[in-house]
């Protein structure tokens, strides 16, 4: 006999925004878009799959596994790493790993596309992290804006439908009170602007928009 869910309304929500703040996390997000992005740029399944696991590994996979390292041995809380305070270790990690990301891209002679992805993102987390010093921006929203944004140039305007995933990622963050509305609407168009705006830029002009 079926038995009845006891959770109101509010704890329902609750638990499906705390699903969508993990599914649509910065970590998983740069984990798939570098293979999207390789996908159009790249000249084969092999090439495809090699120049976007560099970018996935060194921005994602790498830097993960450091912040879920320092979850685990207590150095910040979790691996949202929601105090801000904790954050410049994991955004260094970052940082570094992306350059050294960005090195193999250059020295291998990767696609234009991809490398101007890893620079875009370099950038971003330039810009970001200097906020965070300061605010608690949402990176959860800077890196599902910016994906949109790089996604819709390469592919065309239809994309832009992806905002309706980013604007789920800012309600999850709000809903799961990690943010402000004010945090994950900066973040969204610092993802945006800086984001998707240096990737446009390092293209000259070649995108579909």
């Amino acid at each position: 006999m079926p038995t009845r869910d006891s959770r109101s309304p509010g704890e329902r929500g609750h638990m499906f925004a705390r699903l969508v703040t993990e599914l649509l996390a910065p970590w998983v997000i740069v984990l798939v878009l570098p293979l999207v992005v390789a996908g159009q740029a790249a000249a084969g399944f092999g090439s495809t799959l090699l120049w976007g696991m560099v970018v996935a590994l060194t921005s994602s996979v790498l830097p993960m596994g450091v912040v879920v390292w320092g979850s685990r041995t207590g150095r910040w809380d979790g691996h949202h790493v929601r105090d801000r305070r904790g954050r410049l270790v994991p955004f260094t990690a970052l940082i570094v790993l992306s350059l050294l990301g960005l090195a193999l891209l250059i020295a291998g002679d990767a696609p234009e596309k991809l490398i101007a992805l890893d620079i875009s993102m370099i950038i971003s987390l330039f810009v970001t992290g200097t906020i965070t010093v300061f605010w608690k921006i949402s990176m959860h929203t800077a890196v599902a804006a910016g994906a949109v944004t790089v996604l819709a140039l390469l592919y065309g305007p239809a994309l832009l439908w992806g905002a309706l995933v980013t604007l789920a990622v800012a309600w999850s963050r709000v809903a799961v009170r990690d943010h402000t509305l004010a945090q994950v609407t900066i973040g969204a168009l610092t993802g945006t602007v800086v984001g998707g705006g240096s990737f446009a830029l390092l293209l000259g002009g070649n995108t579909a928009l």
